[in-house]
């Protein structure tokens, strides 16, 4: 079915790009760039502000919309017809990322910081961020199948745009206010518009702006051209947006870098249970249901991983940009993508013990199966 997994254990085609690479490491030097900016140059916060879009200065807001630009206008929204072929891996999907996924995570963010409810906050807004970029780039190294990852993170977009602000106020101020008492520390009351707001403007403007562009360039251009030469200069530019959001976060929060240590510890401990949990429940789950390797493995790495570039721009939209929450949504990308590296090579290790070299699952009999990988009957 895809290109890519001709043999589970097969490598992959190309590597990550220079800062997808190094992304963490590029992360900890804009902290750090940003602490010295805000030091050096305290005078920053006014001018920052001087423009402001719903709460949000404008070089912010640009920001924010440009770190989700690229890789929605990378999604192939053509390939959600594919989904009636795909019905049992839609369905599986849909209960990882939208049930489970979400839930799990709520249930870490209580569990692991009762005492601190904006980074709780932070890591709940994470949770219900299904990823729609990294994505794609651990699913090549793991040599999953590209094809189905395009759709499923076709339709995570989609779902994104009209479920998370719902779903932000259910877990956020629902959930967490049943909760309530001593341990909750604060409960914190949000609206539903207010991230409604957040999420048509960060989230809905460059969603729309992504189809446009790729309807428009698949017309005039092709898909050869658009996909591997106009993303490939397009998609890097997102992680600049990133960068540079993280840059400006750290250097309006001079006095709260102090304690950061202490508090990425405290941030980074739920999100490595959360990584590693959810991509384990999600991989046994498409294992015992008989998919192949290379589904199995696109819906774990599709399930596990997370939007941070929503989160970032939910938190900054809502709770500002100098808060925990926002904080704690930057810290995510800190922690995911060395995870998530280390999670590609224990899904190559697994192919090799779980699965016939068809990529069929070992308890179905290689010869009893159709041929392809998929399982027989």
């Amino acid at each position: 079915m895809t290109d890519t997994s001709a043999s589970p254990g097969s490598p992959a085609k190309r590597g990550l790009g220079f800062i997808s690479k190094y992304l963490t490491v590029w992360i900890l030097l804009a902290m750090g760039a940003g602490i010295v900016l805000g030091n050096v140059y305290p005078d920053i916060v006014p001018i920052l502000d001087s423009v402001r879009v719903e709460e949000v200065s404008l070089p912010i807001a640009i920001g924010l919309i440009w770190m989700m630009y690229p890789p929605l206008a990378a999604v192939k929204y053509e390939e959600l017809a594919r989904l009636r072929q795909q019905g049992k891996a839609m369905g599986l999907s849909l209960i990882q990322n939208w049930v489970i996924g979400p839930v799990l995570m709520f249930i870490l963010a209580w569990v692991f910081l009762p005492d601190l409810p904006e980074y709780r906050i932070g890591l709940i807004l994470i949770g219900l961020a299904r990823c729609i970029a990294m994505v794609l780039v651990w699913n090549q190294l793991a040599s999953g199948d590209n094809e189905l990852c395009a759709v499923l993170v076709a339709l995570n977009s989609v779902f994104q745009v009209t479920l998370y602000s719902a779903m932000a106020y259910l877990f956020i101020t629902v959930l967490s206010g049943l909760i309530g008492g001593a341990a909750a520390g604060v409960v914190v009351n949000i609206s539903i518009w207010q991230v409604a707001k957040a999420v048509l403007i960060y989230l809905g403007i460059p969603f729309f702006g992504g189809i446009i562009t790729r309807a428009v360039g698949l017309k005039y251009k092709g898909k050869e051209w658009y996909d591997n030469v106009f993303m490939k200069r397009l998609g890097p530019t997102a992680l600049v947006g990133l960068l540079f959001t993280i840059i400006v976060m750290f250097s309006l929060k001079g006095e709260y870098i102090v304690a950061l240590p202490v508090d990425v510890f405290r941030i980074a401990v739920p999100l490595l249970v959360y990584f590693v949990l959810m991509f384990a429940i999600s991989f046994f789950m498409s294992y015992r249901l008989g998919f192949t390797y290379a589904d199995s493995t696109t819906l774990s790495f599709t399930a596990a991983s997370n939007n941070f570039e929503l989160a970032i721009a939910v938190a900054v939209a809502v709770f500002t940009i100098g808060s925990g929450e926002a904080f704690a949504a930057v810290v995510g990308p800190l922690i995911e993508v060395p995870v998530m590296l280390a999670l590609v090579h224990v899904a190559r290790r697994v192919s090799l013990r779980w699965y016939h070299p068809n990529g069929l699952p070992i308890y179905m009999p290689g010869p009893s199966c159709e041929p392809g990988g998929k399982p027989g009957g």
